[in-house]
């Protein structure tokens, strides 16, 4: 008996040693830099945590609430729970099942019946009682590994759930920073309405004294107007904008729309330069939806070991012990009433093997998707900082042509009011003087916002801004 103890021992252990189905997961290459950069550098703004990225003490508060009481990471966080509790339980997939059973069963038989006429003439009674107190054990062993891979995809499930959230709140982040930037950029172009406007209406008045003198055409005094009235009509617009960007925000924070108290002024932000963006592999370690992409996989794999251990046969040990009499005064008469059995068996699928056979396919295209995917996302990330170094090195050389002409129109503006009084320049040149100003300086604060928000994405496609 122990020879053929020992002879089962030595073949399961044989048979566990080369039924590995999952595969190891293989890295998508990435390339040694990014576009247009010489960087070897390991040094990534994504180590730096988004209290200390972010200096505006008003944008640091909107991004808190919004982690705090965003509904869609409030989802993520349920999400997690959930994830978390079946990963405990898929632990217990290896530990033995074991239950425990009372029973009590009286039975009436019939005095004409041959069970009834025996139990009169043995036992001098027509009822017959059954009383059974046990533990029924049972255990899977895990052969083929089927239950380990159960376990392997609950754990990259419940990290994927961790990953996914991180990744949700790096969105939010980041659209949060660059709804404010563009609050400021707002508060900034109603402003410069606001000045353009008064500074029409200086226009408007020098102009109207001169037709009044018969110095200027009424053409002359209707063009002016008109003039004046393009910066009147950007207020209202600007002031509409405003009111719909704060409650953008609120949205974001979960709460219901309502106005934004801020300090923060766009002409005094510093625009930060030089931002460290590191080496494409770090994004294997650092965003959070590569990272869920490589656990996506992981599940995946484990997914195709579940229905190939599913196609090979079960092994499964049961154990029954305790106490059974028909009487109830004899029950615990230990140990008479003691009873037990073990008993071993194979079960193989046969006629749903097929079934079976094709969810296993079905798992193997799963995992190629999966694959796909990672190397997808892989690719999509390293474009994402590609852009944004893109856009940062072109905002910055804009930025300096824009703030360079816009300090020159308002010499211009300058130079041609001092004319115009002076009788030496037309209401045309003045008109045409202020106009160019007032779209130079619109569009000056609008780069200045897009550099801001570029340095924003930067910061969120390196990984930054869930911790």
């Amino acid at each position: 008996m122990t020879r053929y103890i020992k002879t089962t021992v030595m073949l399961i252990a044989i048979i566990t040693g080369f039924t590995t189905v999952a595969q190891q997961i293989q890295k998508p290459e990435v390339p040694a830099k990014y576009r247009n950069t010489n960087e070897s550098d390991t040094t990534n703004i994504a180590d730096i945590k988004w209290k200390s990225f972010f200096e505006e003490p008003d944008l640091v508060q909107l991004i808190d609430v919004a982690i705090s009481k965003n509904n869609d990471l409030q989802i993520a966080d349920k999400n997690i729970g959930i994830a978390n509790l079946q990963f405990r339980q898929s632990k217990w997939g290896q530990v033995p099942q074991l239950n425990a059973n009372v029973n009590a069963i009286t039975t009436q038989l019939s005095d004409n019946s041959l069970n009834g006429i025996s139990t009169q003439q043995f036992l001098g009674k027509s009822h017959i009682e059954d009383y059974n107190a046990n533990l029924n054990l049972s255990w899977e062993a895990d052969i083929w590994g089927k239950i380990r891979n159960r376990k392997k995809a609950a754990q990259a499930a419940y990290l994927q759930t961790a990953e996914a959230k991180k990744a949700l709140q790096t969105t939010v982040v980041a659209t949060v920073s660059k709804g404010f930037y563009d609050l400021l950029m707002l508060d900034a172009q109603l402003e410069i309405a606001k000045k353009t406007l008064a500074l029409n209406d200086s226009t408007v008045f020098a102009v109207n004294l001169q037709y009044e003198s018969g110095q200027v055409t009424l053409l002359a005094k209707q063009q002016t107007e008109a003039q004046r009235l393009v910066a009147a009509e950007l207020i209202p617009q600007l002031e509409k904008n405003i009111q719909l960007q704060e409650n953008a925000l609120s949205v974001l924070s979960g709460s219901f729309p309502e106005a934004k108290q801020r300090a923060s002024k766009l002409e005094t932000i510093v625009v930060k330069e030089d931002l460290a963006s590191g080496i494409p592999s770090q994004l294997l370690s650092k965003r959070p939806d590569v990272k869920s992409a490589e656990l996506a996989l992981k599940a995946a794999n484990a997914k195709v070991g579940i229905t190939k251990a599913s196609l090979y046969p079960t092994l499964t040990i049961t154990a029954v012990g305790g106490v059974n009499s028909f009487e109830s005064s004899n029950w615990f008469n230990i140990p008479a009433s003691l009873f037990g059995s073990v008993a071993g068996g194979l079960t193989a699928p046969l006629l749903n093997g097929t079934r079976l056979r094709t969810q296993n396919e079905i798992a193997k295209v799963e995992q190629e998707q999966a694959v796909i995917q990672f190397r997808q996302t892989v690719i999509v990330a390293v474009g994402e900082v590609s852009d944004a170094l893109a856009k940062i090195e072109k905002q910055e050389q804009q930025y300096k042509i824009a703030n360079e002409r816009v300090e020159m129109l308002k010499k211009a503006v300058h130079n041609a009011t001092l004319l115009f009084k002076a009788g030496m320049a037309t209401y045309f040149e003045v008109n045409s003087a202020q106009s160019s100003l007032l779209q130079s300086e619109l569009e000056l604060a609008s780069v200045k916002k897009d550099r801001l928000s570029s340095n924003v994405e930067l910061y969120r496609a390196l990984g930054g801004g869930w911790e």
